[in-house]
């Protein structure tokens, strides 16, 4: 795998007009930058359950996503509403990955707890997503590069909060998430970045 040397973060609030925008116009400069001939595969790993409120963006992301990469033949979604990827199968689904997957960049998609002014941000970051953290749970890293949405306030009675996040805030970050991935990959597919 290959040693991504500087740590890069770029975040926008989804609430602004053009969040879209901006979200996919980051996400074209990270996979020109570090999706190149020495990956084989696109992968995107959305991370969460269906059973938080807070907990949901991964797999409501992947959800929408899954229609959007049917039409690129080397670009996969991992982890839905149907078929979620959460801290019980995380493990699992990794194994699942190295053992079915020609060595892929993986863009892994997960929902935070941050600051209340962060609350709607939208962050891109180059290495790895530690999923839990903000739970405090010990699960393993993944990816080349992350995507995190802040849901709601961080630092106490976690899950009581994610269980009381407004899923109008998770469903416009998925939104623009999702949004931004469609236009980035018809973007990548125009310039031959996908499918060589």
């Amino acid at each position: 795998m290959q040693t991504l040397s500087k740590k890069r973060t770029d975040s926008v609030d989804s609430s602004i007009p053009i969040a879209s925008s901006k979200v996919s116009s980051l996400l074209i400069d990270y996979l020109n930058s570090y999706y190149n001939n020495h990956y084989d595969e696109l992968l995107i790993l959305c991370i969460g359950t269906d059973r938080s409120t807070g907990d949901c963006l991964g797999p409501l992301t992947g959800y929408k996503l899954f229609q959007y990469v049917k039409n690129y033949e080397k670009v996969h979604v991992i982890g839905t509403l149907d078929e979620p990827v959460h801290a019980k199968n995380l493990s699992l689904k990794i194994d699942e990955i190295k053992r079915n997957y020609n060595n892929p960049f993986i863009v892994a998609i997960d929902a935070c707890l941050g600051n209340l002014d962060r609350i709607g941000y939208i962050s891109l970051t180059l290495g790895p997503l530690k999923p839990g953290a903000g739970v405090k749970k010990s699960l393993p890293s993944i990816g080349d590069m992350h995507i995190t949405g802040v849901v709601n306030l961080g630092g106490f009675m976690e899950y009581v909060v994610l269980q009381n996040t407004r899923l109008n805030i998770v469903m416009k970050m998925s939104e623009v998430i999702s949004s931004s991935f469609n236009t980035a990959l018809w973007h990548l597919n125009k310039n031959k970045i996908l499918n060589t």
